[in-house]
């Protein structure tokens, strides 16, 4: 699961605030209505996830 990818597709904002070698640090911002569609892509994807191992 892409947690970031989901984020963007809920209308999350993402920003890269720095890297650091291999680590990348970022703040997401957005609005309760993009928290609530990110709490349901992931509660969707993790119910897909466990479909497909059973």
């Amino acid at each position: 699961m892409d947690i970031l990818e989901l984020a963007r597709k809920s209308g999350m904002t993402i920003v890269l605030d720095a890297k650091i070698g291999r680590q990348e640090y970022r703040t997401v911002h957005s609005s309760v209505d993009a928290l609530e569609r990110f709490a349901e892509l992931v509660a969707a994807a993790v119910e897909c996830e466990a479909l497909e191992h059973h």
